[in-house]
């Protein structure tokens, strides 16, 4: 009876899996379909030519003395390389449109296993995981984009000039905010776990080293060229963000009570 009930419990968990990842996938779908009524619109932004974000990026290299946001020639040297791009473009797009949805799929999926408390945690830090994706998008975008484009697109060009296919273009383009705007779920999700006493502010402190090493790595990998200057505008905010993490978690942490049996 045990080994039938546990047979047909994972069967379950299965089942439910399939079917959130199905109706994951038809949100993409939707959402991608979408992208694509707006395809120039959002071609005009990721190649910063959108009238609408052209003003933020001159008052930002105005006022923070940031790089201008370039406008660069692109070409495609394929029949089929245009359309390409143009899927995966509003793909990209339809994913990050769909990633509230996606998220609360995955929250809902695991919530079985969290306790009333916990599940009343995972409620209140949802909004807060939607809008720090969201936040991370913007800040790679007008932030990280410009100089990191411009190095590429100028380093050599006294060697040879640069000649950008779109499908690369775009290819670091969207690696690059769908990174960014991951990552900056950091202090969203260690907040959770120290909330439900995973982790404690404690801890946190004592990976600093581990964590500062960690970032310099990832903003490498996250980083689309190899200047110390780019990698640094990726790093510090990847510092900062763990610093603030554990601020969060010093407010939130709660110590996991141990239950009789765990201490004998």
């Amino acid at each position: 009876m045990g080994s039938n009930s546990r047979t047909t419990t994972i069967l379950g968990h299965i089942a439910e899996l399939r079917d959130r990842l199905v109706r994951s996938s038809i949100a993409i779908v939707i959402t991608t379909i979408v992208s694509f009524i707006f395809a120039n619109q959002i071609f005009a932004i990721i190649t910063f030519k959108s009238e609408l974000t052209r003003p933020i990026f001159e008052l930002l290299a105005d006022k923070l003395h940031l790089a201008p946001a370039p406008i660069i020639p692109l070409i495609a040297i394929e029949m089929t390389e245009i359309f390409g791009v143009y899927m995966k473009v509003c793909l990209v797009a339809g994913i990050i449109m769909a990633m509230p949805y996606l998220l609360y799929e995955m929250v809902m999926f695991v919530s079985p296993a969290l306790t009333s408390k916990e599940k009343r945690y995972v409620y209140v830090i949802f909004p807060w995981v939607a809008m720090m994706f969201i936040v991370g998008v913007i800040f790679a975008y007008f932030i990280l984009l410009p100089p990191a484009i411009t190095f590429l697109v100028n380093f050599g060009s006294d060697i040879a000039t640069a000649q950008i296919r779109i499908e690369n273009y775009v290819s670091v383009v969207s690696r690059l905010l769908l990174a960014v705007g991951l990552v900056f779920e950091l202090p969203v999700l260690i907040t959770f776990l120290a909330r439900i006493g995973v982790v404690s502010p404690k801890w946190l402190s004592e990976k600093r080293k581990f964590a500062i090493i960690l970032g310099f790595v990832v903003g490498g990998i996250i980083t689309p060229t190899f200047d110390p200057i780019n990698q640094l505008l990726v790093t510090l905010p990847l510092l900062l963000l763990y610093e603030m993490s554990i601020w969060l978690a010093r407010i939130v942490y709660k110590k996991r009570k141990t239950t009789p049996a765990a201490a004998t």
